[in-house]
């Protein structure tokens, strides 16, 4: 029996969070890197009633991410998105970054966006970091947005000698993904369908409590503590605006980007002009 398909990239809190949410009635596809990570969200997601089916996927390639999409059609059209994937400053190498942050995340919009069905939503989870990065101007957001998939890594702007560190890295492809989704929101839309992202602060998951125990962990410990919200967020609430984006209730969203971040990023500009 066919039924309509979620694909999950990235077997995340945030992603699992987000699926739970939405892909009650779905086949629900999830892919990541490790196989055992898709089959942990597989198995707690299958004892709650769901239908998940865990898949071996490398963002960072798009012949993985083809495979993904093409086991996904074996159940049914896809009807939704939710790409989660990704790794982090204290992960990864920028190399690395850029080549699954980046790159992987361009590939699956404009590849899910060939098939996704008529009515159909998508929404990428971003971050933060996208919008700490000074304004790089109309030409290279243009090049961001628009570049080829295949020419991307070979824009100027994300050579090694214009990259100061993994940050540094990690900021470009979060403001890539934001710019790309607005193209692909364009190309979504010829097919009836709709796309955004979501840009979370300080959200309480592994990869968070990896970055907590890292390099930078005093940084985003002080972050948290000094913003509006005075916490960290949760998975669930990413999921509450994600609920929005996806369903018919955000009919008329398309091509934005949400932050959600408890007001992280305004106490970052304008926090020290406050008394």
């Amino acid at each position: 029996m066919k039924k309509e398909v979620m694909l999950l990239t990235g077997a995340g809190q945030i992603g699992m969070a987000i699926a739970r949410r939405m892909g009650y009635g779905m086949k629900i596809v999830v892919g990541d890197k490790r196989m055992e990570n898709a089959q942990a969200v597989a198995d707690t997601m299958n004892r709650a009633g769901f239908d998940v089916l865990p898949v071996e996927m490398d963002l960072s390639l798009r012949a993985s991410i083809l495979g993904l999409i093409e086991t996904a059609q074996q159940y049914g059209e896809i009807a939704m998105l939710v790409d989660a994937a990704g790794v982090s400053p204290s992960q990864a190498s920028i190399e690395t970054i850029l080549k699954v942050d980046l790159y992987g995340t361009a590939v699956l919009l404009e590849e899910v966006g060939k098939v996704i069905r008529p009515g159909g939503a998508g929404v990428t989870v971003s971050s933060q970091s996208g919008h700490r990065l000074p304004a790089l101007g109309a030409e290279i957001d243009a090049q961001l947005a628009c570049t080829p998939t295949e020419e991307l890594l070979s824009l100027e702007v994300l050579q090694p000698s214009h990259i100061r560190d993994t940050l540094h890295a990690y900021q470009l492809a979060k403001r890539c993904n934001v710019k790309r989704v607005m193209a692909e929101a364009v190309r979504w839309g010829e097919r009836g369908a709709r796309l955004n992202s979501i840009s979370p602060g300080i959200i309480v998951t592994p990869l968070a409590l990896d970055e907590f125990n890292g390099v930078r962990g005093e940084f985003y410990k002080k972050m948290f503590t000094q913003c509006p919200a005075h916490r960290p967020g949760t998975a669930d609430e990413v999921a509450n605006v994600a609920e929005l984006l996806i369903s018919n209730r955000g009919a008329f969203i398309t091509g934005s980007d949400f932050l959600v971040d408890g007001g992280a990023t305004a106490a970052y500009f304008y926090g020290s002009n406050l008394e």
